[in-house]
């Protein structure tokens, strides 16, 4: 039976650490907050920019461009996005998990990966997965420009062939306890059918356009796809915040249950000492 020191030496361990998850938890619900702020201002813009090219379709004889050629998919790449730290639960976990059943569904393709996050990087490096380039250190100062940076690579690659078709592998923040891991097709752009088959469907809006509908339609199909990739960046955001919230507090929880199961055995054991103490003394006086 460990004796009253080791138990006081385990009790302020685990106080300690309490003391740790705690802040961390104060920490990720401060940052919580303006992450998911950003992560729900992004999504009506991006349901409106993609509204705008859907309206712009309709009034395009025959759209043309790059990023709406399909291919075969026999060049694959595929953005990853998970977190620099640990410490959230099964965020990365479930980002690693579900990036590693689609290498498995498309084990027949060539992939390269993207990962965004030092998670995804250290974890598919140990397994000598075919890296194109990685993004390290990018959530502590999100900014557009980041989306900016990763489309425009995708972009070019797919523009110049050296890929046919870009997925997105990223947890969609739902609320404080769930997110929904997402594997999402980026490129080659989908839904932006020509005129004739769309043009009922989206004439809600009678936009005035100062320049051709289908050179408007051309610049800002890009802009789109950096918008899609900046949403999933702030998505990703906001649910590494929430999970590494939930599971502080859980830490926290079970770091008081600990403590209170420890100063109970400890209790016990001064008790028994205490009683072996007295029996000694009451023996030896009944000796003599």
């Amino acid at each position: 039976m460990p004796s009253l020191i080791d138990m006081r030496r385990r009790i302020r361990t685990v106080r300690s650490t309490q003391q740790i998850t705690k802040a961390m938890k104060m920490i990720s619900a401060a940052r919580l907050r303006k992450a998911q702020e950003r992560a729900f201002d992004a999504r009506p813009f991006a349901n409106l920019l993609q509204e705008v090219l859907q309206s712009l379709v309709s009034r395009v004889e025959k759209p043309e461009h790059p990023l709406l050629v399909q291919r075969p998919e026999e060049r694959i790449r595929v953005v990853v996005l998970s977190g620099d730290r640990g410490l959230c639960g099964a965020f990365n976990t479930n980002i690693n998990r579900a990036t590693e059943r689609f290498l498995v569904d498309h084990n027949q393709q060539k992939v390269e990966m993207v990962p965004v996050g030092r998670k995804a990087r250290d974890y598919f490096r140990r397994r000598k997965a075919n890296i194109h380039k990685d993004y390290i250190g990018i959530f502590s100062r999100l900014s557009f420009d980041h989306a900016r940076e990763i489309a425009g690579d995708i972009i070019t690659s797919y523009a110049d062939g050296n890929c046919d078709a870009v997925y997105v592998i990223y947890n969609e923040f739902k609320s404080m306890l769930s997110q929904r891991v997402i594997v999402n097709r980026l490129l080659p752009l989908a839904g932006f059918k020509p005129a004739q088959d769309r043009a009922s469907a989206f004439t809600k809006v009678d936009y005035i356009y100062e320049q051709p509908p289908e050179k408007i339609f051309v610049r800002l199909l890009p802009r789109y796809v950096e918008t899609l990739i900046f949403r999933a960046l702030l998505e990703s955001s906001a649910s590494e915040h929430a999970a590494r919230m939930t599971a502080m507090d859980s830490a926290s929880n079970n770091a008081g249950e600990m403590i209170e199961s420890l100063t109970l055995t400890m209790n016990r054991v001064r008790q028994a000492t205490i009683t072996k103490e007295l029996i000694e003394v009451v023996s030896g006086a009944a000796a003599l």
